[in-house]
């Protein structure tokens, strides 16, 4: 037990559960906090941004791309609902975050005096996205509240906690006990189910595998279960990366559609599978084996065959010897005709692909590629090649506008050592372009790629396809992107063919620097048709 503030203690808890960098904007709620972070700041960096949201992003970013827990800071009301998007995205996307809000003061919480920033009942807000929202209300407290918060954003199915913390508790000065971190809670094997999923599977004529964000740390297990049944591995946007998209067993979203129709068994690892089973079709020929870490995600369509809760790593370790290991038919040529169909089709998305083409030839394997709600983000989950985990950053069913150059800021911090490309459009980058501000600031080398075709472009499609091309709020009017870029401090190149991009990004890559590309691009071809699959069998 040590004598400290609230802040100080709330302080030393984060550096002891591994936190060295706090995204946030400072505001007099949280005050006394940031004065402790300036007296720890050669152990704890502060990154401070433009908006509560792009403190938010970053936050997310650094914990996709790092797969460790990070966390934010902001004060109450506004700056809370300024975040909240963000808390949103990483509850969707499973991300372990620690957002910290500020209060008004302790005796005036929710009883309506009209504090600055009060807002009632934040807690009860904060529990619709979070997993766990919880108040410190004295210094004795802190440590133990951080520690409890870290535990269950990391425990089960990682997702983002938050505190809060009234503006005079933060200075309030008591004994604080700082506690060590404690190994996250996993469930334990069921040896039983497992043996139940490998004999399911042994008897499979045509398994397939589909993987999920939840399966990221898993790969060599997914990899090795595969090979062992030559069976197909099908992901989609946060799923890719997991094995290779250049693995023999690798199939597109697209591809597993086609080979949906003949599986006999489907092993779904750390997925929602929410299209499979609701759009594509099941019946009574196929067989289903879950592996997830969250028992509510198992049977929310249909109880499957097999269901093991569990975490994908160890539960593939322990069902791999309980497979029969002899060879089997590869299956190669019966994959050989899909693949062939889905390069055609992606040749005929011509201008997507060449673009995409440019950026996976000037970024090196291990780069990072964050995807935003735009054209070249939408045929990226389909066919832009990933040589590993954490490497392809899609915003998951939210699927929110805005959400890249912000993540991308904060994957580069968390991944110095990885060059960082987004793909946005202009809609898209206007959310948060005023973080170039926070880029040059911190030095943050991340190098924004801003497709421009002067509209909010899918929506714009939509409103032409299906509705008498009746257009409305749908066309923009933007900055001049090299200049605004510059005014920064930032670097600005403007690219108008694929070769001239992939230049382009090649020099802003070696230059290491924050930088910006601006793509003047027109209409492009429609990729929904790979993405929306018609139902191939059952009900």
């Amino acid at each position: 037990m040590s004598r400290m503030s609230t802040a100080e203690a709330v302080v030393e808890s984060l550096i002891r559960h591994g936190i060295t960098t706090v995204f946030g904007l400072p505001g007099v709620h949280n005050d006394p906090f940031f004065d402790a972070l300036h007296r720890a700041s050669d152990r704890i960096r502060m990154v401070h941004t433009r908006h509560e949201q792009g403190a938010a992003y970053m936050a997310l970013g650094a914990a996709l791309a790092s797969g460790k827990p990070q966390a934010f800071v902001v004060v109450p009301g506004p700056g809370m609902l300024n975040a909240a998007a963000a808390l949103l995205t990483a509850y969707s996307m499973d991300a372990p975050l620690l957002a910290l809000f500020g209060q008004i003061p302790q005796a005036a919480i929710d009883r309506g005096f009209g504090h600055l920033h009060e807002i009632h009942d934040q807690l009860g807000v904060l529990r619709h996205f979070t997993k766990h929202a919880a108040r410190i209300g004295h210094p004795s407290e802190a440590g133990e509240r951080v520690a409890e918060a870290f535990f269950i954003a990391c425990s089960g199915r990682r997702r983002p906690v938050a505190l809060e913390c009234a503006i005079d508790v933060w200075g309030q000065v008591g004994e604080s006990e700082i506690p060590d971190p404690r190994p996250p809670a996993t469930p334990p094997l069921d040896h039983d189910a497992l043996a139940n999923a490998a004999h399911i599977l042994a008897r499979a004529k045509k398994p397939l595998i589909v993987v999920g964000g939840g399966a990221t740390d898993a790969g060599a297990e997914v990899a090795a279960v595969a090979e062992t049944l030559e069976a197909p591995v099908v992901s989609y946007r946060r799923g890719r990366g997991i094995i290779p998209t250049s693995h023999r067993l690798a199939l597109s979203f697209p591809e597993g559609h086609r080979v949906w129709p003949e599986a006999d068994v489907v092993l779904a690892v750390g997925t929602r599978l929410f299209p499979y089973q609701t759009a594509w079709g099941l019946d009574e020929n196929l067989s289903i084996v879950r592996i997830d870490i969250d028992p509510g995600e198992i049977e929310r369509y249909r109880p499957p065959a097999v269901s093991v809760v569990a975490d994908a790593a160890p539960a593939l370790r322990a069902m791999l010897p309980l497979l029969p290991h002899a060879p089997r038919p590869r299956r190669d040529a019966e994959l050989a005709p899909h693949r062939a169909w889905f390069a055609a089709e992606l040749a005929k998305r011509a201008p997507q692909m060449a673009y995409l083409s440019a950026i996976r030839a000037a970024l090196p394997e291990d780069g990072i590629f964050v995807e935003e709600v735009t054209q070249l983000g939408f045929a990226a989950r389909l066919g832009f090649p990933v040589f590993g985990p954490r490497l392809h950053l899609s915003p998951g069913y939210q699927d929110n506008l805005g959400w890249g150059y912000g993540a991308a800021l904060g994957a580069k911090i968390a991944r110095p050592d990885r060059p960082v490309v987004c793909v946005i459009g202009d809609g898209g980058f206007l959310y948060q372009a005023n973080e170039l501000a926070t880029a040059v600031r911190h030095g943050i080398a991340a190098v924004a790629v801003v497709l421009d075709d002067g509209a909010f472009g899918n929506v714009r499609r939509i409103q032409e396809e299906r509705y008498g091309n009746r257009l409305i709020a749908c066309d923009l009017s933007n900055p001049e992107f090299v200049a605004y870029a510059q005014s920064f401090g930032a670097l600005g190149w403007r690219a108008t063919t694929p070769e001239e991009l992939e230049s382009a990004l090649r020099e802003a890559l070696a230059r290491n620097k924050p930088a910006l590309i601006h793509v003047p691009v027109g209409p492009m071809p429609d990729i929904w048709d790979l993405i929306i699959r018609p139902r191939v069998r059952g009900f």
